[in-house]
Protein backbone atom coordinates (compact mmCIF):
# COMPACT_ATOMS: atom_id res chain seq x y z
CA UNK A 1 0.00 0.00 0.00
CA UNK A 2 1.14 3.52 -1.06
CA UNK A 3 2.15 6.02 1.58
CA UNK A 4 0.31 9.33 2.12
CA UNK A 5 3.26 10.89 0.97
CA UNK A 6 3.61 8.79 -2.30
CA UNK A 7 0.44 9.57 -2.75
CA UNK A 8 0.46 13.25 -2.64
CA UNK A 9 4.01 13.29 -5.04
CA UNK A 10 2.47 11.51 -7.51
CA UNK A 11 -0.97 13.74 -7.74
CA UNK A 12 1.68 16.41 -8.00
CA UNK A 13 3.84 14.84 -10.58
CA UNK A 14 0.77 14.40 -12.58
CA UNK A 15 0.70 18.38 -13.19
CA UNK A 16 4.94 18.46 -13.07
CA UNK A 17 5.79 15.70 -14.76
CA UNK A 18 3.52 13.40 -16.76
CA UNK A 19 4.16 15.79 -19.91
CA UNK A 20 7.71 17.56 -20.24
CA UNK A 21 6.49 19.63 -23.28
CA UNK A 22 4.46 22.54 -23.48
CA UNK A 23 1.89 21.64 -26.63
CA UNK A 24 3.12 24.02 -28.87
CA UNK A 25 6.44 22.34 -28.48
CA UNK A 26 5.57 18.87 -28.61
CA UNK A 27 6.39 17.36 -32.23
CA UNK A 28 9.29 18.74 -32.25
CA UNK A 29 12.47 16.58 -32.28
CA UNK A 30 15.70 18.82 -31.76
CA UNK A 31 16.96 19.81 -28.44
CA UNK A 32 15.21 22.99 -27.97
CA UNK A 33 12.27 25.27 -29.82
CA UNK A 34 12.12 28.89 -31.48
CA UNK A 35 8.69 30.32 -29.71
CA UNK A 36 6.14 31.16 -32.02
CA UNK A 37 5.82 34.77 -29.93
CA UNK A 38 8.66 36.47 -28.64
CA UNK A 39 8.36 37.56 -25.34
CA UNK A 40 9.41 40.78 -23.69
CA UNK A 41 11.91 39.71 -20.67
CA UNK A 42 12.13 41.91 -17.11
CA UNK A 43 15.85 41.40 -17.09
CA UNK A 44 16.77 44.77 -18.54
CA UNK A 45 20.19 44.30 -20.93
CA UNK A 46 20.87 41.00 -19.42
CA UNK A 47 19.90 37.88 -21.31
CA UNK A 48 17.26 36.51 -19.11
CA UNK A 49 17.05 32.85 -18.48
CA UNK A 50 13.85 32.00 -16.89
CA UNK A 51 13.21 28.65 -15.64
CA UNK A 52 10.12 27.39 -14.50
CA UNK A 53 9.98 24.44 -11.68
CA UNK A 54 7.41 23.11 -8.91
CA UNK A 55 9.49 21.40 -5.72
CA UNK A 56 6.99 18.64 -5.62
CA UNK A 57 8.76 17.89 -9.16
CA UNK A 58 11.21 14.72 -9.73
CA UNK A 59 12.55 16.29 -13.08
CA UNK A 60 12.99 19.63 -11.35
CA UNK A 61 14.60 18.11 -8.42
CA UNK A 62 17.11 16.32 -10.71
CA UNK A 63 18.01 19.42 -12.49
CA UNK A 64 18.19 22.10 -10.02
CA UNK A 65 22.16 21.47 -8.45
CA UNK A 66 23.06 21.16 -12.34
CA UNK A 67 21.97 24.48 -13.22
CA UNK A 68 22.78 25.55 -10.12
CA UNK A 69 26.20 25.02 -10.86
CA UNK A 70 26.23 26.47 -14.27
CA UNK A 71 24.33 29.75 -12.85
CA UNK A 72 27.11 30.24 -10.40
CA UNK A 73 29.64 30.22 -13.57
CA UNK A 74 27.87 32.70 -15.36
CA UNK A 75 28.90 36.40 -15.97
CA UNK A 76 27.10 39.35 -14.77
CA UNK A 77 25.01 39.38 -18.60
CA UNK A 78 22.95 36.58 -17.36
CA UNK A 79 20.00 37.14 -14.73
CA UNK A 80 18.89 33.52 -14.16
CA UNK A 81 14.92 33.69 -13.01
CA UNK A 82 13.64 30.43 -10.94
CA UNK A 83 10.02 31.17 -11.30
CA UNK A 84 7.80 28.37 -9.14
CA UNK A 85 4.42 27.73 -10.91
CA UNK A 86 1.07 25.80 -9.73
CA UNK A 87 -0.87 23.76 -11.52
CA UNK A 88 -3.80 23.36 -9.09
CA UNK A 89 -4.25 25.29 -5.70
CA UNK A 90 -2.52 22.42 -3.77
CA UNK A 91 0.98 23.13 -5.41
CA UNK A 92 0.63 27.18 -3.94
CA UNK A 93 2.03 26.66 -0.61
CA UNK A 94 5.12 25.44 -1.98
CA UNK A 95 5.19 28.00 -4.73
CA UNK A 96 4.83 30.55 -2.03
CA UNK A 97 7.64 29.24 0.43
CA UNK A 98 10.24 29.89 -3.28
CA UNK A 99 8.98 33.68 -2.81
CA UNK A 100 9.46 33.74 0.79
CA UNK A 101 12.85 32.69 0.68
CA UNK A 102 13.50 35.19 -2.15
CA UNK A 103 11.89 37.48 0.13
CA UNK A 104 13.98 36.87 2.92
CA UNK A 105 17.31 36.39 1.29
CA UNK A 106 17.64 32.84 1.86
CA UNK A 107 17.37 31.66 -1.66
CA UNK A 108 20.45 29.67 -0.36
CA UNK A 109 17.59 27.16 0.69
CA UNK A 110 16.43 26.41 -2.64
CA UNK A 111 17.98 23.16 -3.25
CA UNK A 112 17.42 22.24 0.86
CA UNK A 113 13.64 22.48 -0.32
CA UNK A 114 14.11 19.70 -2.95
CA UNK A 115 16.31 17.35 -0.87
CA UNK A 116 14.00 17.81 2.07
CA UNK A 117 11.19 16.69 -0.24
CA UNK A 118 12.58 14.21 -2.58
CA UNK A 119 15.74 12.79 -0.47
CA UNK A 120 14.01 12.76 3.33
CA UNK A 121 10.55 12.32 2.37
CA UNK A 122 9.48 15.87 4.71
CA UNK A 123 5.80 16.35 4.50
CA UNK A 124 5.42 19.99 4.34
CA UNK A 125 2.83 20.82 1.77
CA UNK A 126 0.68 22.93 3.56
CA UNK A 127 1.87 25.88 5.07
CA UNK A 128 2.12 24.03 8.81
CA UNK A 129 4.62 21.46 7.35
CA UNK A 130 6.43 24.59 5.66
CA UNK A 131 6.25 26.49 8.94
CA UNK A 132 7.82 23.03 10.82
CA UNK A 133 10.48 23.18 8.04
CA UNK A 134 11.57 26.35 7.94
CA UNK A 135 11.76 27.42 11.71
CA UNK A 136 13.11 24.33 13.28
CA UNK A 137 14.92 22.18 9.74
CA UNK A 138 16.41 25.71 8.36
CA UNK A 139 16.63 27.57 11.69
CA UNK A 140 14.50 30.98 10.25
CA UNK A 141 12.84 33.56 12.80
CA UNK A 142 9.16 32.08 12.91
CA UNK A 143 7.51 35.55 13.33
CA UNK A 144 9.70 36.51 10.24
CA UNK A 145 8.91 33.94 8.31
CA UNK A 146 5.00 33.94 9.16
CA UNK A 147 4.87 37.49 8.38
CA UNK A 148 7.20 37.21 4.97
CA UNK A 149 5.21 34.31 3.79
CA UNK A 150 2.06 35.65 4.52
CA UNK A 151 2.76 39.03 2.79
CA UNK A 152 1.15 41.14 0.10
CA UNK A 153 4.82 41.25 -1.91
CA UNK A 154 5.13 37.49 -1.84
CA UNK A 155 1.38 36.84 -3.08
CA UNK A 156 1.88 39.60 -5.84
CA UNK A 157 4.98 37.41 -7.04
CA UNK A 158 2.82 33.98 -7.14
CA UNK A 159 0.88 35.84 -9.57
CA UNK A 160 3.35 37.02 -11.68
CA UNK A 161 4.65 33.92 -11.88
CA UNK A 162 1.55 32.01 -12.71
CA UNK A 163 1.01 35.11 -15.74
CA UNK A 164 4.19 34.15 -16.52
CA UNK A 165 3.01 30.31 -16.74
CA UNK A 166 0.53 31.63 -19.07
CA UNK A 167 1.90 33.61 -21.08
CA UNK A 168 4.83 31.55 -22.22
CA UNK A 169 1.86 28.33 -22.48
CA UNK A 170 3.95 25.92 -19.76
CA UNK A 171 2.20 23.22 -18.68
CA UNK A 172 4.77 20.96 -16.88
CA UNK A 173 7.73 21.13 -15.35
CA UNK A 174 10.98 21.79 -16.13
CA UNK A 175 11.08 24.19 -18.88
CA UNK A 176 13.87 26.81 -19.28
CA UNK A 177 13.38 29.86 -21.77
CA UNK A 178 16.17 31.38 -22.73
CA UNK A 179 15.58 35.32 -23.65
CA UNK A 180 12.06 35.07 -24.43
CA UNK A 181 12.51 33.50 -27.31
CA UNK A 182 13.95 29.77 -27.21
CA UNK A 183 12.70 26.80 -25.05
CA UNK A 184 14.39 23.59 -23.93
CA UNK A 185 13.61 20.80 -21.31
CA UNK A 186 14.83 17.81 -20.23
CA UNK A 187 12.49 15.89 -23.09
CA UNK A 188 13.84 17.97 -25.93
CA UNK A 189 17.37 18.00 -24.97
CA UNK A 190 16.93 14.66 -23.94
CA UNK A 191 18.74 14.50 -20.41
CA UNK A 192 19.28 17.25 -17.06
CA UNK A 193 22.88 17.78 -18.31
CA UNK A 194 21.82 18.24 -21.67
CA UNK A 195 19.66 21.08 -21.09
CA UNK A 196 22.00 22.41 -19.36
CA UNK A 197 24.48 22.36 -21.76
CA UNK A 198 21.82 23.44 -24.36
CA UNK A 199 20.74 26.63 -22.03
CA UNK A 200 24.64 27.32 -22.27
CA UNK A 201 24.87 27.41 -25.88
CA UNK A 202 21.96 29.58 -26.30
CA UNK A 203 22.77 32.03 -24.07
CA UNK A 204 26.61 32.05 -26.60
CA UNK A 205 24.70 32.41 -29.34
CA UNK A 206 22.45 35.24 -28.41
CA UNK A 207 25.38 36.81 -26.78
CA UNK A 208 27.67 36.71 -29.89
CA UNK A 209 24.84 38.34 -31.94
CA UNK A 210 24.37 41.04 -29.74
Amino acid sequence: MRTLFQRLISTFALAGAAMLLPAAAQAQSTPYVTLERPHQTDSGDKIEVLEFFSYTCGHCAALAPLLDTWTKNQPDDVAVVHVPIAFNAGMRPLQQLYYTLEAMGRTDLHLGVFRAIHEQRTRMFDEAGITKWATETAGLDPKVFADTYNSFGVHSRMQRANQLAESYAIDSTPQVVVDGRFLTSPALANGYAQTVTQTDALVKQIRATR
